[in-house]
């Protein structure tokens, strides 16, 4: 470890405190340390060896350590004749076994068996709610079992008669024996088509895109994700693929409508005589479907009659798209009907409101003139 022997004190006091609070290990850049905000502190190895791999670039790397050894290390300088007074790079590492430390060690390490049965059960959840089920288990294990550098496996998916063909990506790493699923490659067959049109789906911490929501994606719908930013950030956005604009690797970008664009699905859904919306579960159960690309069949409520349609969110023109029984669009004029024939029904729910206080007032001036008549 790499520190500006200057700011030493501030990162053992850093150091100690997270340790007291249960935080094990350590993950900072190998490069020097100039700021104890370079460091990083974690309760598990995996939670460690995890961040250490994302953090690592072509230009940076990072490296993982049991907490007790740079704080003995950074113990050791105060026995140290070293001039700590100038801001000067100096490597600490190894520096407390020059000197006698009594301190019994700390012993994190966990065995490597269980190390890779954890890897094991993250890697396979990951999988499974990536959406790619419990199919693929036995082939993890056995390619975590071969120790390769690097492996992918193959899974087929359909939605209707579409054929979405997925190769999951993996890779060892180069700081420990810890697995990651990093990527999948995702080909989507569309029926009586001969093209195919691909996207790789890159594998974070955060709310990861499913098979379902890339299909979804590359129908060209739109899915609502909980997001990070590149300072760490959360928030929340409609993602939807630019087939007009491609990276170098040839995957589509995405294009982001944030809050504060102004779509508001709630508001949107309120437009159409929806039945689902009646009742607080088929609501959430109907808005969930939507925010995950669906198109999404609802109940419609017309003359009387109940009629079964499609729609699916349409956040970049803040409204909805909708289709008939047959998923055959419904061009703007009949949306247009739908939305009026709402407003004229809570138009006359309101205006009957205000007819039954009219009567009432009425009634109780009524009375009063009987009250007096009596009177007299």
């Amino acid at each position: 470890m790499i520190i500006d022997i200057a700011e030493h004190k501030k990162l053992l006091e850093t150091m100690r405190m997270m340790h007291q609070k249960g935080f094990h290990f350590v993950v900072f850049p190998i490069a020097e340390i100039t700021w104890t905000s370079e460091v990083s502190c974690f309760k598990t190895q995996w939670e460690a060896a995890e961040h250490c791999y994302e953090m690592s670039s072509d230009v940076d790397f990072y490296k993982s350590l049991p907490m007790d050894s740079p704080i003995k290390d950074l113990e050791a300088i105060e026995h140290a004749n070293i001039d700590t007074t100038v801001h000067e790079a100096y490597e600490i590492t190894g520096l407390s076994a020059l000197y006698d430390n009594p301190a019994p060690l700390i012993n994190n390490n966990l065995n490597s068996d269980i190390m890779n049965e954890k890897n094991f059960d993250y890697l396979k959840d990951q999988v499974k709610y990536t959406g790619f089920g419990e199919a693929l288990e036995g082939e993890l294990r056995q390619h975590l079992e071969q120790l390769q550098p690097e492996f992918s496996m193959k899974h087929d998916a359909f939605y209707g008669n579409d054929k979405v063909s997925a190769e999951l990506n993996f890779k060892k790493s180069e700081q420990s024996d810890l697995y990651f699923f990093n990527s999948y490659r995702v080909q989507l067959q569309k029926e009586g088509s001969e093209e195919t049109l691909a996207q790789t789906i890159y594998i974070n911490r955060g709310n990861n895109i499913t098979l379902k929501e890339a299909y979804n994606l590359m129908e060209g719908r739109s899915v609502n994700k909980d997001l990070t930013n590149k300072a760490g950030e959360e928030y929340n956005a409609w993602i939807q693929m630019d087939f007009k604009d491609a990276d170098s690797r040839g995957n589509f970008n995405l294009k982001h409508y944030h809050q504060n664009y102004g779509f508001d699905l709630e508001a949107a859904l309120s437009k159409h005589p929806i039945k689902e919306l009646q009742n607080s579960s088929h609501k959430e159960d109907l808005m969930n479907s939507l925010k995950k690309g669906n198109r999404q069949s609802a109940t419609f409520l017309k003359d009387g009659k109940e009629i079964k349609q499609f729609i699916e969110a349409t956040p970049q023109f803040k409204t909805l798209t909708l289709y008939d029984a047959s998923q055959k669009r419904l061009d703007t004029r009949q949306e247009q009907e739908q939305s009026k024939e709402v407003k004229q029904s809570q138009s006359q729910g309101s205006k009957q409101n205000v007819g039954v206080d009219d009567q009432g007032s009425g009634s109780q001036e009524e009375k009063k003139r009987c009250h007096r008549k009596q009177s007299l």
